[in-house]
């Protein structure tokens, strides 16, 4: 169900350029991101603060787009967003002793230290990568397919990713004792 709240600006963003184009769809996805953060506050007390960046970079950028008529600022935010994870990443290795990665999962799984860095460092470099591929996506190909790629590519690959994260800590995994 998370998944689905978490996807619902991006799904609706998705629909309403398919039926209206550009800026309706810029439209309908800061409405469903201020309507996401709102439900999300009102039934959990709180927002983590992916949501609070993206929503707070799709009104600025949404609403440039908008007010200036121009997509090129709606067609940046998802690699802002994912730079900004990249540098909270290497930020928390350069400027914290536990890891962002550890935090977010050193309550599910324990790792060697090594083995937290590589993670971190993969996320990371995932997050910058991610970013690049947006802009050579929405800069290189027609609006559409980058509304397609921003759909199905980015949350393909985000898939890919996470299925192979998961592989490669399989080996870590202790059997549980009945």
């Amino acid at each position: 169900m998370k998944f689905l709240v978490d996807l619902l600006p991006v799904i609706l963003f998705f629909a309403a350029y398919q039926m209206f184009g550009i800026f309706t769809a810029t439209a309908v996805a800061i409405a469903a991101s201020v309507i996401q953060v709102s439900w999300i506050k009102i039934r959990h007390g709180q927002v983590e603060t992916m949501h609070k960046v993206t929503l707070g970079l799709l009104v600025v950028f949404g609403g440039l787009t908008l007010i200036l008529q121009d997509p090129v600022f709606i067609k940046w935010k998802p690699t802002l967003v994912n730079w900004l994870f990249a540098i909270a990443f290497i930020g928390s290795g350069l400027l914290t002793r536990k890891l962002l990665i550890q935090r977010m999962m050193g309550h599910a799984i324990t790792l060697p230290d090594t083995i937290w860095k590589i993670l971190n460092n993969a996320w990371a470099l995932f997050f910058l990568s991610m970013g690049a591929l947006n802009l050579y996506v929405a800069f290189n190909y027609e609006e559409a397919v980058w509304v397609n790629f921003k759909l199905f590519g980015l949350m393909g690959l985000t898939l890919v990713f996470v299925f192979a994260q998961g592989i490669y800590l399989a080996r870590y995994l202790q059997p549980e004792e009945n």
